[in-house]
């Protein structure tokens, strides 16, 4: 029998070919819990607004760790000292970085799953592959944890110019249609050193750095807090916690057997046995979409008619705006909705609703991106930066919507 040839190439419309650098990372890219993410949905409900956003979290994994791989060739061109364990631990940390998103991500996370972190279903992932894998994975776990020494390695994986971030804006950039994020991701890991194990841009990148929090920024506000995503968002939330309402009072609702059982159970972090993490890796895309089809036709007023907002993109009317919604106006609505559709002003809550979203493109609280200057001197970016408007993306920005069915209008 011959053997698999195992260094194979994909093509991406983004960076052309990408190799895959070993058998092992091409083994956990075969492996079941990796291949779900071509089923997960980069980014959510967008394609509801940009047709072109049906790019998957398999293509984004693979496109962080092809940058992974530039990144790692330009710090060892420039002297930093990356054995190939650590050179490994780098590509399978940003691999799998997220394989524990669930379906339609963050619509999960605060509804069927609650309060569970995608992140920490990540590492749950992580340490089960590090069993079928004999331990290879212990030093990628590691470092996404945190816990080795050399710091410049978890800010590759996870920081505020991070391989993660540089991929998903330039891949949303390129299939949502959105110029103004796509970033020159190539430029700004050209820029990278390492000094005392902290990782720095060399300062002839700044306005690189300053495009990339820039095109950030914009990214939030186009796409992914674009007003229609939200409300799909928090609809698609709404109506998975309706369901498991209904499921949890013995109603039964058509869907399959994972979905079923997150639904009938209140999963904690601590509730994570391999057993609820194989039936979650079985969750995906495909298990929301066909229940909520078959949710339309539910007898459940509430249920059937926030289903078929999504299934038809018949979505309610929502309001942006930079001041706070005044609460009577949220009571009038929910009155005049109630009468309407004879249901209580409890289940009104449903349909009509407020709240708020935040945008910071940069964070002066967290990890700072470090300047190294030509004297040797290292500066946070903002300080670094002769443009005043980097000092504003460090601001956060908080804006107030109000949802509400378009007959009310």
């Amino acid at each position: 029998m011959n053997p698999i040839n195992k260094l194979k190439i994909f093509n991406d419309p983004i960076y052309g070919f990408i190799t895959i650098p070993n058998a092992l990372i091409y083994d956990l890219i075969q492996h079941p819990y990796f291949q779900r993410l071509r089923r997960i949905s980069q980014m959510g409900l967008s394609y509801l607004v940009y047709p072109g956003a049906n790019h998957t979290r398999f293509h984004h994994a693979l496109g962080c760790m092809h940058l992974m791989q530039k990144a790692v060739d330009v710090l060892r061109f420039k002297g930093v000292s990356i054995s190939e364990e650590e050179e490994n631990a780098l590509y399978i940390a940003i691999l799998l970085h997220d394989i524990g998103h669930g379906p339609f991500s963050h619509a999960m996370e605060k509804s069927i799953v609650e309060d569970v972190h995608h992140e920490a279903i990540s590492l749950l992932f992580m340490n089960q592959l590090n069993q079928e894998f004999n331990g290879q994975l212990s030093l990628a776990i590691q470092v996404f944890k945190g816990e080795y020494h050399r710091k410049f390695m978890l800010q590759l994986i996870s920081s505020q110019l991070d391989m993660d971030r540089m991929d998903y804006l330039k891949r949303d950039s390129f299939y949502s249609g959105v110029a103004e994020g796509n970033v020159n991701s190539e430029r700004l890991i050209q820029m990278m050193n390492v000094v005392d194990d902290v990782l720095v841009i060399e300062e002839k990148g700044i306005y690189s750095v300053e495009k990339f929090l820039m095109s950030r920024r914009l990214m939030y506000w186009q796409a992914y807090l674009h007003k229609t995503s939200l409300v799909a968002e928090l609809i698609l939330t709404k109506t998975l916690k309706r369901a498991k309402e209904l499921v949890l009072k013995g109603v039964q609702l058509p869907c399959s057997e994972p979905l079923l059982f997150f639904m009938q159970n209140r999963i904690t972090l601590e509730d994570f046995d391999a057993q609820t993490l194989d039936l979650f890796s079985q969750l995906d895309d495909f298990d929301i979409i066909s229940a909520l089809k078959s949710w339309q036709r539910q007898d459940d007023f509430i249920l059937s008619s926030l289903s078929k907002m999504i299934i038809n993109r018949d979505l309610p009317k929502i309001k942006v705006a930079s001041e706070k919604v005044v609460f009577d106006e949220i009571a009038l609505l929910q009155e005049r909705f109630s009468v309407e559709n004879n249901i209580s002003i409890s289940d009104s809550n449903y349909f009509i609703f407020k709240g708020k979203i935040k945008n910071q493109a940069y964070s002066k609280e967290a990890e700072p991106i470090r300047i190294l200057k030509k004297d040797k001197t290292i500066e946070d970016v903002v300080e670094a930066s002769d443009q005043l408007n980097l000092k504003s993306l460090s601001k956060l920005v908080t804006k107030y919507y109000i949802c509400f069915p378009k007959q009310l209008v």
